[in-house]
């Protein structure tokens, strides 16, 4: 009889394990939703530091006439009355020149 209970309570114990370990609702699922909130977590924060980012930069554009200056500056080329405006163009090869100069002599040498 004794035999019987153990069995029985050996038999309960398995089929919970399996429950535990593969069903719906088990550990697998549990780790694959931890890992999800995980990710989650993180995208937010940088979607949050994003938007913190946003709103500073709408603040100053709201506040002071600086930051409106700089970016019209920088966007739309913008120059105060007054200023004159010098612009560089360099030659399309002027830039790739020094570097193959300087790498020349280098294949030149036995």
């Amino acid at each position: 009889m004794l035999r019987w209970v153990a069995l029985i309570l050996l038999a309960l114990l398995i089929a919970l394990q399996v429950k535990l370990w593969s069903d719906t609702g088990g550990m697998r699922e549990v780790d694959a939703l931890r890992a999800a909130v995980k990710k989650q977590a993180d995208e937010n924060q940088r979607l949050q530091q994003r938007n913190q980012a946003l709103a500073a930069d709408v603040s100053d554009l709201k506040s002071g006439e600086q930051a409106v200056e700089a970016r019209a500056r920088a966007e739309l080329g913008l120059i105060k009355p007054g200023e004159t405006f010098y612009q560089v163009v360099e030659k399309p090869g002027a830039a790739a020149a020094p570097a193959t100069a300087a790498t020349a002599p280098d294949a030149a040498q036995p």
